[in-house]
């Protein structure tokens, strides 16, 4: 009788003990899945505009990528007040007085100059427009999972591009570049 309790006894020890491994091993693996979603990178970089055109127009630009969106936060001063287009171009060149050394807009995917997301077409560059106040201020927040801050796809890279702001306004639909006037602030997308 002994005998059987010791059996018994052994049994449900062994039962207990491996129900309390499983458990162990649940927990640790939702551990590491919230740990995994910590370690996501985040990645800023922060760029300043200088004017171009005889303009007066600067400012400073942050790009932060997180959970595979970047958010572009733009402040300027020194824009004329009313509507101004603000595009990605192609190149890291401010060198040239009027900005055209950044080529035209960045358009990887061969599209349609036109508003961002139309149906129709749009370049990844095609930002738009924002507002300035009286007294020459302007800021734009712009987010989208379309770019990448130094990643290896070309399509979405914006390393490597250039921001301009324009004296005037982005029609959306004169080609290939929305009839937006000079472009009067630059800055480079490099790191």
């Amino acid at each position: 009788m002994k005998t059987l309790q010791l059996i018994v006894l052994t049994f449900l020890s062994i039962t207990i003990f491996s129900c309390k491994g499983k458990k162990d091993q649940e927990n640790t693996t939702e551990t590491v899945k919230v740990e995994k979603k910590e370690e996501q990178e985040t990645k800023t970089l922060e760029i300043a505009l200088e004017p171009k055109s005889d303009s007066k127009a600067h400012g400073k630009i942050v790009f932060t990528e997180s959970d595979g969106m970047v958010t572009m936060v733009a402040n300027l001063t020194g824009l004329s007040e009313g509507e101004h287009a603000i595009h990605i171009h192609e190149k890291a060149d401010c060198s040239s007085p009027d900005g055209k050394s950044t080529g035209g807009h960045w358009n990887p995917t061969m599209e349609p100059h036109g508003k961002w997301g139309a149906k129709e077409g749009y370049h990844k560059g095609d930002i738009g427009n924002f507002k300035a106040d009286v007294n020459g201020n302007g800021n734009i927040t712009f987010a989208t999972n379309d770019w990448c801050i130094d990643c290896d796809d070309p399509k979405k890279n914006i390393v490597g591009k250039a921001i301009i702001v324009h004296q005037g306004v982005d029609d959306f639909k004169s080609q290939p570049s929305g009839a937006a006037g000079s472009r009067i602030s630059c800055g480079a997308i490099i790191q």
